[in-house]
């Protein structure tokens, strides 16, 4: 029973293994294809008295009503001597990532022990006669255990590099919800960076950039696709195999 649930298992891992090759090989002599752009929803703009006119408003989705003040720094002006640095979604900032994570740690771990038993009796209702060997070493054991453990991990990780992201959305307390992607292709290998969290106002500089430390939830990725990623990978026959043989 047990060989027949393994075969059902390595059969339907065939299939789903297979319908992955089916894709490998129509994107043979294709680069990856790039991800479409994601737009997030972007609140209205009015224009300031001070702007040009259409050079810096865009049409808004739905109009905003007219004000009758004439005020040159009115609240949602679009530029005129006004903070602008990120505020609103859809608003776009920078973000400086500097990662330079490096960790060593080891383990070690000896453990021995060990124990002796002894018994006899030198009398016993006479039986001691009939009992083989020397009665005064009826029983005896010894018994030792030894362990030795140790681990090592070295890691080193340096990522630095500059990237626009957006923001997505505005929670109830002022705090910006951003989501930064960008992708890189050279030739027929595909870099992506993804940068995701929430960032507050006040931290957000004079030249409306960010640093990566000061993103609270923050979701870094930074991977790729294509041709040379493949060829670092373990075949799907391999990576079957290690995921269903403990040995």
């Amino acid at each position: 029973m047990k060989l027949t649930h393994l075969a059902i298992l390595l059969a339907a891992a065939t299939l789903l293994a297979g319908c992955g090759t089916v894709g490998r090989l129509k994107a043979v002599g294709k680069a990856p294809p790039l991800s479409p752009v994601d737009v997030a929803g972007v609140d209205p703009v009015e224009e300031s008295l001070g702007a040009s006119g259409a050079t810096l408003r865009r049409q808004a989705r739905t109009p905003m009503p007219a004000e009758p003040s004439a005020s040159l720094f009115r609240a949602g002006a679009g530029a005129f001597l006004g903070d602008q640095r990120a505020s609103r979604t859809g608003d776009i900032l920078t973000v400086r990532i500097n990662v330079a994570d490096k960790a060593d740690i080891g383990n070690s771990t000896a453990r021995t022990r060990g124990g002796a038993e002894n018994a006899g009796v030198s009398a016993l209702l006479g039986l001691e006669k009939v009992l083989p060997g020397d009665p005064a070493r009826l029983v005896a054991g010894n018994s030792k255990s030894q362990y030795n453990g140790s681990g090592t991990i070295s890691r080193s990780e340096t990522i630095n590099m500059t990237m626009s992201a957006i923001v997505t959305d505005v929670l109830p307390n002022g705090n910006l919800v951003i989501r930064g992607r960008q992708e890189i292709r050279v030739n027929y290998e595909l870099r992506e960076l993804i940068v995701t969290g929430i960032v507050r106002p006040q931290d957000i500089g004079r030249d409306n950039s960010v640093r990566h430390t000061q993103i609270a939830e923050a979701r870094i990725s930074y991977g790729g696709r294509g041709q040379l990623t493949q060829a670092q990978q373990a075949r799907w026959g391999q990576q079957i195999y290690d995921a269903l043989f403990p040995f």
